[in-house]
């Protein structure tokens, strides 16, 4: 196995045993973008490999002297284009902000850069954020890297078609109505929206600010863990910060289920859900049981207003 195929899980077992080293595996990346991405377009930005590669050398250096490294130590990480990176251009998909380069990280990106993660370059998305299909980004669009006749999903779709196609373990959407979760499920890996709050928007190009939030995507779930763990928190520079203490995702990733409850909206399974969808999401909900969660039937019935609403908050925003 490549280490551009390693997901963050294998990848940090084999960079903490010296198996790999980070400079290795940030090389392979770099490659494999070299590779496909002329037929992906996953990215608007590739970092600079020398100073891609010199950031993971310093990495390898700090965990030969033994010193304590954090989680993402290491791990090469795609930022949506939407992300302010200090001395990346940043144009959120738009020839409005060709050539912006931002004189500052966003408090996400510092985290990360502060957590030994090595941004490997800026991904596509639609335009300022708003589409579904990362179709409609200005720079042209991204393709789905299981399917080049396909669509990634949107509006993180250079993000999640990274991770997919190896070219990043691990990267950064941001997510208003399903902009991380939909082009991680078009795309087979994992994406979540963190509760809004939990993450700071600050440096991130708004779309409607209070909807707004920026998550992880991955190709497991330990993967979106560990990067959670890092950007999420209290942030001064973004008053809409929660001021409650980050919970330690990872350890809740291998909680028994037992005593868990599990409430499965009767509303989500109703007219216009894909059979196939279904499927698997029926499948889920029986290994959570099996795994010993409670599986509750419940009803939501605002459900159906909620397209309606979205639409309502996010263009008036």
């Amino acid at each position: 196995m490549k280490p551009y195929e390693l997901t963050y899980a294998e990848a940090r077992r084999s960079l903490e045993s010296h198996e790999l080293s980070s400079r290795e595996l940030t090389e392979s990346v770099l490659a494999r973008i070299g590779d496909v991405d002329g037929s992906v377009r996953a990215y608007l930005t590739v970092a600079d490999a020398d100073a891609a590669l010199a950031a993971a050398g310093r990495i390898d250096d700090a965990r030969a002297r033994g010193e304590a490294l954090g989680p993402l130590a290491g791990h090469p990480v795609a930022v949506k284009d939407n992300i302010a990176t200090r001395g990346i251009p940043t144009t959120a998909g738009s020839r409005v902000l060709d050539g912006y380069v931002p004189p500052f990280d966003a408090t996400a990106v510092e985290l990360l850069r502060n957590a030994g993660a090595v941004i490997i370059g800026k991904t596509n998305l639609d335009e300022f954020a708003m589409g579904s299909s990362c179709e409609n980004s200005a720079f042209g669009a991204t393709r789905n890297p299981w399917d080049l006749e396909r669509v990634p999903g949107g509006s993180s779709g250079g993000s999640a078609a990274a991770v997919a196609a190896g070219e990043a373990a691990l990267a950064l959407g941001s997510d208003t109505g399903g902009s991380v979760r939909q082009p991680a499920g078009f795309c087979g890996v994992v994406g979540l929206k963190p509760s809004y709050g939990r993450v700071s928007r600050y440096g991130l190009v708004a779309f409607a600010s209070s909807l707004d939030q920026i998550g992880p995507i991955s190709r497991d779930v330990e993967g979106a863990a560990a990067l959670l763990s890092v950007i999420a928190g209290a942030d001064p520079r973004d008053s809409t910060t929660m001021p409650d203490d980050v919970p330690d995702y990872s350890a809740a990733r291998a909680a028994d289920l037992r005593g868990v409850r599990l409430g499965v909206p009767a509303e989500y399974f109703s007219e216009g859900l894909d059979g196939e969808v279904e499927r698997l999401v029926r499948g889920a909900i029986e290994v959570m049981a099996g795994l010993g969660a409670q599986i509750v039937e419940i009803s939501l019935p605002s459900t159906r207003y909620g397209i309606a609403a979205y639409y309502l908050v996010a263009d008036a925003e």
